[in-house]
């Protein structure tokens, strides 16, 4: 028996998780996909183009500290400048554009690379040209403003020396005139001939200096890359834009998976059944394995032998005198009949008295008759005959053809088992087999679609409950659990099996012999064996020469059959010769034979 401690969820969970909800994954994936695309095909696409500008140092330049070189300029400061209001206006003009010039600079970005004294500037839009004519215009006029910014410091300080200059002449005039009326060897003359020195050596400096600005040249930078038009955009990526799409909707699945499994209440494998209803499995069955709906599993197979093993954990379960089992389902179906079935088999097979009783009222036509078609007996009288008291007990039990020591009650009339199930006289069938019986298997309706599960097990010893898989929920083992809880049943465990198949033909469960409707006497036992008061002896006719009983030849193919009479006057026997073998009965046929076992005890 399974721990029924529910385990931590490893990588089998999820992947299990994955194999159920694949579609949901794949669905959301490809959704996420769809989205990329659309996404790629609605965005406006973007083009950029860079144009390389190489600065050069000029007058008046100087390194703010923590510059990025260690040179006179700083390109913190210069790539700053690129997009300043100054550059975007002159840019507007070189590009006659109509918009406004900080819109336009919101279009620029300028990189520095290491080590160089390079700008990049870049400029997007929303065509090849448009692009490479933003970025060559914002490089030109951030040149131009460059030049401009360089020429007008030097303009200023032309003015500034040229004023300079003019003073000092001034000044130099007024001494010279007044060294002219100064006496030969006077200390005023000694004095301004020490001013006209120094105000002659400040105008040969300032003279020089204001030579070397007139004809200074100013070079604030050139281009070295001009910007080209771009072959693709750079925006949107389609390839980048449909992988995200689809690793989003991928992830999307995932979540919707999970929570679909969270949320769904459907049983889908064995674990679900241990983890999540709390309950131990004591045998799974899976595809390869799983009968068919009418199928008794052979001992020696993969089916027969799960039932093999949990009939032995059934007999180690069970307490001294325990000896009636309850099998019902979590959902409607026919899993309990199936569980019920071969489980009594299994049982039987040891050698053990079994009784199997088919308290299943059928859901519907199509499950009319399963015990019958399963196991080779007549679908009637069963057990709804013996609790009207239509027959007795002896008369309802049949046994099957292939297991001798199992005996099957069938359910009998539907139509007519309506509360029956709560009767006094099922409490005293069940205490008469389990005198006589070594063990008792009722195969119950489910929880879900009738109390009779609750009653029935209310007189059992113990109850095993069938799960099949895709159609049983959580809530349903859970209640079906609570359910043989409140009525004091040990629910030795769960028997899962996956969803099962259709049933085979319904014409393999037709009796082969039907008695006439206005007969009123109980009808004869399904397991063939008559009233001796009925049984009419088989007589051959005689030989005219010997006068004794015919014995067919070797190689003769006439063999004698002996035809029963059922009709209303009572059972007659001649014999016949037949040209043919007489067919072999089927499986659920009623065979009449001319004794009556001996462990068979007569009704009363």
């Amino acid at each position: 028996m399974e721990d029924p401690r529910p385990v931590s969820a490893d990588l089998s969970h999820y992947l299990g998780v994955f194999r159920r909800h694949w579609w949901v994954v794949l669905a959301a994936g490809g959704v996420g996909l769809g989205l990329g695309a659309l996404v790629t095909q609605t965005v406006p696409k973007v083009y950029e183009a860079s144009t390389s500008v190489l600065v050069q140092a000029v007058s008046g330049d100087t390194n703010a500290s923590g510059g990025r070189t260690k040179g006179t300029i700083n390109l913190d400061t210069e790539a700053q400048l690129v997009a300043s209001g100054a550059v975007a206006v002159k840019a507007a003009r070189l590009l006659r554009a109509e918009g406004s010039p900080l819109e336009l600079a919101r279009n620029v970005s300028v990189e520095v690379p290491a080590n160089t004294t390079v700008l990049v500037i870049r400029f997007e839009a929303d065509t090849p040209a448009g692009a490479q004519k933003g970025s060559h215009a914002f490089a030109e006029a951030y040149l131009r403003n460059r030049e401009e910014t360089a020429r007008a410091g030097l303009d200023q300080q032309i003015k500034t020396l040229t004023l300079k200059v003019r003073q000092l002449t001034a000044n130099l005039t007024g001494i010279n005139n007044r060294l002219a009326r100064a006496e030969n060897g006077s200390f005023e003359r000694s004095n301004l001939e020490s001013l006209r020195n120094n105000s002659q050596n400040q105008l040969n400096n300032l003279t020089g200096r204001l030579n070397e600005l007139t004809t200074a040249t100013v070079g604030a930078g050139s281009i070295i890359s001009d910007a080209r038009e771009p072959e693709a955009p750079t925006s949107p990526n389609a390839l980048l834009n449909i992988a995200t799409g689809g690793m989003t909707g991928l992830l999307a699945g995932l979540a919707l998976a999970f929570a679909r499994e969270r949320f769904d209440g459907r049983l889908r494998t064995p674990a679900d059944v241990r983890d999540r209803g709390r309950m131990p499995v004591l045998a799974a069955l899976d595809e390869r394995t799983a009968p068919h709906f009418d199928d008794v599993l052979q001992p020696y197979g993969p089916g027969g032998r799960v039932f093999n093993r949990l009939r032995n954990e059934v007999l180690a379960s069970l307490k001294n005198g325990d000896q009636i089992l309850v099998v019902t389902g979590a959902s409607r179906g026919s899993a309990s009949t199936l569980v019920a079935a071969n489980l009594a088999a299994a049982l039987a097979r040891t050698g053990s008295d079994v009784v199997l009783i088919g308290a299943h009222l059928p859901d519907s036509v199509v499950d009319a008759a399963p015990l019958a078609r399963m196991l080779g007996v007549s679908a009637m009288p069963g057990l709804s005959d013996l609790l009207a008291g239509r027959i007795g007990l002896n008369k309802a039990m049949q046994r099957t053809p292939r297991i001798p020591s199992l005996r099957v009650i069938t359910t009998g009339g539907a139509a007519t088992a309506a509360g029956l199930m709560q009767s006094q006289r099922l409490r005293d069938t069940l205490e008469a087999l389990r005198r006589q019986s070594g063990y008792v298997v009722i195969e119950a309706p489910s929880t879900t679609s009738s109390a009779d599960a609750q009653s029935l097990a209310s007189l059992a010893d113990a109850a095993i409950l069938a799960v099949e898989l895709r159609r049983a929920k959580r809530p349903a083992l859970l209640d079906a659990a609570e359910q043989l809880s409140r009525v004091g049943t040990p629910l030795l465990g769960a028997v899962v099996l996956p969803r099962l198949t259709g049933m085979r033909g319904v014409e393999e469960s037709l009796p082969a012999v039907t008695l006439p409707a206005e007969r009123r006497e109980p009808r004869p036992d399904e397991t063939a064996v008559l009233d001796a008061d009925r049984t009419q002896p088989l007589r051959a006719p005689a030989s005219p020469a010997a006068g004794g009983p015919v014995r067919p030849r070797e190689g003769d193919m006439d063999d004698v059959t002996a035809v029963i009479d059922l009709g209303p006057n009572g059972p007659q026997s001649t014999a016949a010769p037949q040209t043919k073998a007489a067919p072999q009965p089927k499986a659920g046929a009623q065979t009449q034979t001319a004794e009556k076992p001996a462990d068979q005890p007569e009704e009363k």
